[in-house]
Protein backbone atom coordinates (compact mmCIF):
# COMPACT_ATOMS: atom_id res chain seq x y z
CA UNK A 1 0.00 0.00 0.00
CA UNK A 2 1.55 3.71 -0.59
CA UNK A 3 2.78 5.03 2.15
CA UNK A 4 1.32 8.55 0.95
CA UNK A 5 -2.16 6.76 1.04
CA UNK A 6 -1.71 5.62 4.42
CA UNK A 7 -0.27 8.65 6.05
CA UNK A 8 -3.03 11.37 4.09
CA UNK A 9 -5.72 8.87 5.28
CA UNK A 10 -4.19 8.48 8.51
CA UNK A 11 -4.45 12.84 8.77
CA UNK A 12 -8.00 12.64 7.03
CA UNK A 13 -8.97 10.24 10.25
CA UNK A 14 -6.94 12.55 13.17
CA UNK A 15 -8.63 15.99 11.52
CA UNK A 16 -12.53 14.10 11.63
CA UNK A 17 -11.93 13.19 15.29
CA UNK A 18 -10.11 15.72 16.67
CA UNK A 19 -11.57 18.17 18.03
CA UNK A 20 -11.86 21.77 16.07
CA UNK A 21 -10.08 23.81 19.20
CA UNK A 22 -6.93 21.19 20.05
CA UNK A 23 -3.91 23.21 19.63
CA UNK A 24 -0.64 21.31 18.30
CA UNK A 25 0.65 22.02 21.77
CA UNK A 26 -1.97 19.90 23.30
CA UNK A 27 -1.63 16.94 20.17
CA UNK A 28 1.97 16.57 21.91
CA UNK A 29 0.77 15.03 24.45
CA UNK A 30 0.29 11.55 24.62
CA UNK A 31 -3.79 11.14 24.29
CA UNK A 32 -4.20 7.55 26.64
CA UNK A 33 -3.23 6.60 29.50
CA UNK A 34 -0.97 3.49 30.71
CA UNK A 35 -4.58 2.02 31.91
CA UNK A 36 -6.36 2.96 28.63
CA UNK A 37 -3.31 0.89 26.39
CA UNK A 38 -3.31 -1.94 28.90
CA UNK A 39 -7.21 -2.02 28.27
CA UNK A 40 -6.13 -2.12 24.11
CA UNK A 41 -3.57 -4.53 24.76
CA UNK A 42 -5.73 -6.94 26.55
CA UNK A 43 -8.39 -6.63 23.38
CA UNK A 44 -5.74 -6.81 21.54
CA UNK A 45 -4.70 -10.64 22.97
CA UNK A 46 -8.63 -11.55 22.92
CA UNK A 47 -8.70 -10.65 18.70
CA UNK A 48 -5.35 -13.08 18.48
CA UNK A 49 -7.65 -15.86 20.67
CA UNK A 50 -10.63 -16.06 19.17
CA UNK A 51 -8.98 -15.53 15.30
CA UNK A 52 -7.11 -18.80 16.39
CA UNK A 53 -10.26 -20.60 18.20
CA UNK A 54 -12.09 -19.48 14.76
CA UNK A 55 -14.60 -17.69 16.90
CA UNK A 56 -16.19 -16.28 14.13
CA UNK A 57 -19.04 -14.56 16.20
CA UNK A 58 -16.86 -13.63 18.79
CA UNK A 59 -14.48 -12.05 15.76
CA UNK A 60 -17.69 -10.06 14.36
CA UNK A 61 -18.45 -8.80 18.38
CA UNK A 62 -14.57 -7.33 17.86
CA UNK A 63 -15.29 -4.96 15.33
CA UNK A 64 -16.91 -1.51 14.81
CA UNK A 65 -20.48 -2.24 13.44
CA UNK A 66 -20.43 0.28 9.96
CA UNK A 67 -19.65 -0.11 6.53
CA UNK A 68 -16.62 1.61 6.64
CA UNK A 69 -14.82 -1.47 9.09
CA UNK A 70 -12.09 -2.47 7.13
CA UNK A 71 -9.92 -5.84 6.31
CA UNK A 72 -7.01 -6.05 4.02
CA UNK A 73 -6.51 -9.75 3.67
CA UNK A 74 -5.21 -11.92 1.14
CA UNK A 75 -7.40 -12.23 -1.74
CA UNK A 76 -8.75 -15.64 -3.51
CA UNK A 77 -10.04 -13.72 -6.28
CA UNK A 78 -7.73 -13.07 -9.54
CA UNK A 79 -9.93 -10.02 -10.20
CA UNK A 80 -9.13 -8.50 -6.58
CA UNK A 81 -5.61 -8.61 -6.93
CA UNK A 82 -3.05 -10.36 -4.40
CA UNK A 83 -4.15 -8.68 -1.71
CA UNK A 84 -7.46 -6.50 -1.36
CA UNK A 85 -9.66 -4.19 1.04
CA UNK A 86 -12.76 -5.68 2.49
CA UNK A 87 -15.25 -3.35 3.84
CA UNK A 88 -18.23 -3.62 5.60
CA UNK A 89 -18.93 -6.28 8.48
CA UNK A 90 -21.10 -8.69 6.06
CA UNK A 91 -18.19 -8.49 3.38
CA UNK A 92 -15.54 -9.20 6.91
CA UNK A 93 -17.32 -12.16 8.14
CA UNK A 94 -17.84 -13.92 5.27
CA UNK A 95 -13.53 -12.99 4.67
CA UNK A 96 -12.68 -14.34 7.68
CA UNK A 97 -14.83 -17.59 7.87
CA UNK A 98 -13.60 -18.17 4.29
CA UNK A 99 -10.01 -17.90 6.02
CA UNK A 100 -10.92 -19.72 8.91
CA UNK A 101 -12.50 -22.42 6.98
CA UNK A 102 -9.79 -23.33 4.76
CA UNK A 103 -7.63 -25.46 7.15
CA UNK A 104 -5.56 -24.55 9.81
CA UNK A 105 -4.89 -20.81 10.65
CA UNK A 106 -2.36 -19.95 13.87
CA UNK A 107 -1.59 -16.22 14.54
CA UNK A 108 1.65 -15.90 16.44
CA UNK A 109 2.65 -12.30 17.65
CA UNK A 110 5.76 -11.10 18.71
CA UNK A 111 3.95 -9.62 21.82
CA UNK A 112 7.42 -7.94 22.38
CA UNK A 113 7.02 -6.12 19.71
CA UNK A 114 3.46 -5.00 20.24
CA UNK A 115 3.00 -1.10 19.94
CA UNK A 116 0.21 0.38 20.66
CA UNK A 117 -0.69 4.42 20.56
CA UNK A 118 -3.10 6.67 20.96
CA UNK A 119 -4.01 8.72 18.00
CA UNK A 120 -7.10 10.93 20.08
CA UNK A 121 -8.75 9.66 23.09
CA UNK A 122 -10.90 7.61 20.62
CA UNK A 123 -8.66 6.22 18.27
CA UNK A 124 -5.64 4.11 18.63
CA UNK A 125 -3.31 2.04 16.69
CA UNK A 126 -1.73 -0.95 17.31
CA UNK A 127 1.10 -2.67 15.71
CA UNK A 128 2.61 -5.93 15.57
CA UNK A 129 5.07 -8.53 13.48
CA UNK A 130 3.69 -11.90 13.71
CA UNK A 131 4.16 -15.41 11.69
CA UNK A 132 0.85 -16.82 10.40
CA UNK A 133 -0.12 -20.70 9.45
CA UNK A 134 -2.33 -20.34 6.54
CA UNK A 135 -3.62 -22.62 3.78
CA UNK A 136 -5.99 -20.16 2.27
CA UNK A 137 -5.77 -18.91 -1.31
CA UNK A 138 -2.50 -20.71 -1.97
CA UNK A 139 -0.75 -20.17 1.13
CA UNK A 140 1.17 -23.47 1.72
CA UNK A 141 0.10 -24.05 5.18
CA UNK A 142 3.84 -22.87 6.53
CA UNK A 143 3.99 -20.04 9.12
CA UNK A 144 5.20 -17.17 7.54
CA UNK A 145 5.96 -13.22 8.41
CA UNK A 146 3.54 -10.83 8.62
CA UNK A 147 2.56 -7.16 9.93
CA UNK A 148 -0.60 -6.67 11.67
CA UNK A 149 -1.90 -2.91 12.38
CA UNK A 150 -4.91 -2.59 14.40
CA UNK A 151 -6.57 0.85 14.12
CA UNK A 152 -9.34 0.69 17.56
CA UNK A 153 -11.85 2.80 17.74
CA UNK A 154 -13.65 3.91 21.09
CA UNK A 155 -17.30 3.51 21.01
CA UNK A 156 -19.17 3.84 24.48
CA UNK A 157 -16.53 2.43 26.68
CA UNK A 158 -15.32 -0.28 24.72
CA UNK A 159 -12.81 -0.36 21.96
CA UNK A 160 -13.41 -1.76 18.56
CA UNK A 161 -11.67 -2.95 15.61
CA UNK A 162 -11.80 -0.24 12.79
CA UNK A 163 -9.27 -1.56 10.41
CA UNK A 164 -7.08 -4.42 10.39
CA UNK A 165 -4.43 -4.57 8.06
CA UNK A 166 -2.43 -7.86 7.56
CA UNK A 167 0.72 -7.30 5.65
CA UNK A 168 3.12 -10.14 4.26
CA UNK A 169 6.73 -9.32 4.96
CA UNK A 170 8.67 -9.99 1.68
CA UNK A 171 12.05 -11.70 2.30
CA UNK A 172 15.10 -10.45 2.87
CA UNK A 173 16.98 -9.68 -0.50
CA UNK A 174 19.63 -11.36 -1.62
CA UNK A 175 22.98 -10.64 -1.19
CA UNK A 176 23.33 -10.17 -5.34
CA UNK A 177 20.13 -8.40 -5.36
CA UNK A 178 21.66 -5.66 -2.85
CA UNK A 179 25.07 -5.22 -4.77
CA UNK A 180 26.01 -1.75 -5.98
CA UNK A 181 26.21 -3.37 -9.67
CA UNK A 182 22.97 -4.76 -9.33
CA UNK A 183 20.97 -0.86 -8.43
CA UNK A 184 21.31 0.03 -11.99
Amino acid sequence: MDRVFLTTAWALLAAAVMPAHASPRAMTKEPLDAATLGAIRSKFAGLMELANKHDFRGLHEMFWQSPSTLLVAKSAIPSEGNWAGYWGNETIDQKLHDIGSSGPVVLEPDYSRLKIVGLTRDVAESYVPMNITVSYAGQDGTAKPFLMIVNWLRIGKDWKVASEIILPVPPAPTARSTSPENAR
